[in-house]
């Protein structure tokens, strides 16, 4: 079983967020139990498994997502980081689509090594003065400005704070975060210098699936491109997921889709011996 990592939503090594990647040969998944095995020794934010799916199939290729301890629903970065893999391997070209947990995603890589993704948008459901909004901002430390549940892929609180500033120095209580009955707490602000080249940032901080801090989330771009998008009047936008890696995620709201956009790299490919 041959797995390759992949940095994606960058255009350099070492950078954006890292995804195993398996593509099977078979028209079947290993068990589920095997699929977490392999997810838990890749011990990255995301694996992604994929096996080619028979032409006559409402997809080409069923597509599953593995973090260390659990399955997930939706990802984005590791969906980025499969396409780059079927193009680069001469094994897809032009749009692919894949069956998934969120129903049937396509993705389509131009000739300069970007992928656009095409996702569901996600809903925004404010949460206004609640007990969970205290909860979660004694987690993080800080004042929250406005708090959203997002769904119905990604579940996750949506969290705008003051600044860019405020951003990038969190270092939150990732304990109690994890008490918190969601897969992962974004948080979000205005780009504090829009001239440099990004119009958001954001942190992705979600232990209760394994993942203290995801590097950078094409999934939460579904809920931080119409949340944007409303704000600033602009179906286009370009986000920056601040985190130690860091990587930009372009985005264009498209009603009940959201398009993301981003670069990828293979890191390193190598062979499962056991």
């Amino acid at each position: 079983m041959r797995i390759r990592i992949v940095d994606a939503f960058t255009d350099r090594p070492f950078a954006g967020n890292p995804a195993g990647v398996v593509l099977l040969d078979s028209d079947t998944f290993p068990d589920d139990h095997r699929l977490q095995q392999i997810a838990a020794e890749v011990n990255l934010a995301e694996t992604a498994f994929a096996h080619p799916l028979p032409r006559t199939a409402e997809a080409d290729w069923a597509l599953r997502w593995f973090t260390p301890v659990t399955e997930a629903p939706m990802c984005g970065h590791a969906t980025l980081a499969t396409t780059h893999v079927l193009k680069t391997t001469g094994a897809a070209t032009g749009t692919v689509r894949f069956a998934t947990l969120s129903g049937v995603l396509s993705a389509t890589a131009d000739d300069v090594g970007s992928i656009t993704l095409d996702f569901p948008t996600a809903s925004l459901t404010e949460l206004g003065a609640s007990e969970k909004t205290a909860e979660v901002g004694a987690a993080l430390g800080t004042e929250i400005v406005a708090a959203h549940h997002t769904s119905p892929f990604i579940d996750d609180l949506l969290i705008e704070v003051a600044d860019e500033k405020t951003v990038r120095a969190l270092a939150p209580d990732l304990a109690a975060l994890k008490r918190i009955s969601h897969r992962g707490i974004i948080v979000t602000a205005a780009a504090e210098d829009p001239g440099r080249g990004y119009d958001f940032v954001s942190r992705m901080f979600a232990p209760a699936v394994g993942i203290d801090e995801d590097p950078v989330t094409g999934s939460a771009h579904t809920a931080l491109a119409p949340y944007w998008s409303a704000r600033f009047g602009r179906d286009e936008l370009t986000g920056l997921q601040a985190s130690a890696r860091s990587g930009l995620v372009r985005t264009a709201l498209r009603g009940d889709r959201t398009l993301l956009t981003g670069g990828a790299v293979t890191v390193i490919d190598g062979e499962l011996l056991a």
